[in-house]
């Protein structure tokens, strides 16, 4: 019964939210409709490889993670896991993006769930670090000023940063994954965890890729310094999606904060088809990349029996 309500709850809180912003946007739909009508076929697409490249990169980030921590899988299967628990987020309830990914990982033998669930924490802090940097570093380039809360975005980066310290990370997942039987957790070297902060701050201009040719695919005209910032506007929206628990897969919110950002380089109608876009083209890419990855491991295990076959 408490979950039934805690989904229904979270249900009426995206409807009201998703009915205020369409109301807020109601004067700005007559130029978005028509630009979303009219997208260019060769920029969309440019859009749709450059975001799956962003997703196949920043799937090396978590098996980076996981191979310090001990666990060597095949990109095939990392992919298909990320991919799941990315289109997870859709359900209600808050539980199912690292459910679907453990549950997807036990599918190949891999069944050591604390861990699983610290390497997907410890990927969600050291990217969410890298796009709040990416973001703080672009604003002195951009030229135009943005409306965006930097104070609180400077204190998330900093309460992050300490959360991710070896010593507090290893306490806290001890604490927290005790249900799930973790006496220890292997702690991420902080040299390691540097390393892979690096690794992001690269993955979020791909991503700022993305929607530079989404803005153009709806007739902007974005200048390509603005590709720093937009990956961190993408960054700063995917934060907001994962704190706003409420929404499933931060529907409404991450669109909320990406628009409100993106018109620091665009007109009204541009942001708001971009925005609306970017939210199709990302559930497209994450479904079409966990179907790639599931082929992608049915062709090798098939590979592996005719082998073995053509031994005997």
């Amino acid at each position: 019964m408490r979950r039934r309500l805690f989904v229904a709850l979270q249900l009426v809180a995206l409807a009201v939210l998703v009915a205020a912003l369409a109301w807020a946007v109601r004067d700005v739909w007559p130029e978005a409709g028509p630009r979303l009508a009219r997208a260019d076929p060769v920029e969309l697409s440019l859009a749709l490889a450059v975001l799956a490249a962003y997703y196949l990169v920043f799937v090396l980030g978590w098996m980076w993670i996981l191979a310090t921590m001990g666990i060597r899988v095949p990109y095939s299967v990392a992919l298909q896991a990320e991919m799941l628990s990315m289109l997870a987020k859709y359900v209600p309830g808050g539980v199912w993006t690292p459910a679907a990914r453990v549950v997807a990982m036990r599918r190949f033998g891999i069944r050591d769930t604390p861990v699983l669930i610290a390497s997907i924490l410890l990927e969600a802090g050291l990217s969410a670090v890298a796009g709040v940097l990416v973001f703080l570093a672009s604003l002195p380039f951009l030229g135009v000023p943005v409306g965006a809360p930097v104070g609180p975005l400077v204190a998330f980066g900093v309460l992050v940063t300490v959360l991710l310290h070896p010593r507090i990370f290893a306490w806290l997942a001890r604490k927290v994954l005790r249900p799930f039987g973790a006496a220890d957790v292997p702690p991420l070297p902080w040299s390691r965890a540097l390393g892979i902060l690096a690794f992001y701050l690269v993955t979020w201009p791909i991503g700022g890729f993305a929607l530079f040719f989404l803005l153009r695919a709806v007739g902007g005209d974005p200048e390509l310094a603005s590709v720093p910032f937009l990956g961190g506007a993408a960054a700063v929206g995917a934060i907001v999606a994962v704190l706003a628990v409420f929404a499933p897969s931060g529907l409404g919110v991450r669109e909320g904060a990406m628009y409100g950002l993106i018109l620091a380089v665009a007109s009204e109608g541009v942001a708001l088809g971009a925005t609306i876009m970017n939210r199709l083209a990302i559930t497209v890419v994450e479904a079409l990349l966990l179907l790639a990855g599931a082929i992608a491991w049915r062709g090798r295990l098939w590979s592996r029996e005719a082998l073995a076959q053509s031994g005997r």
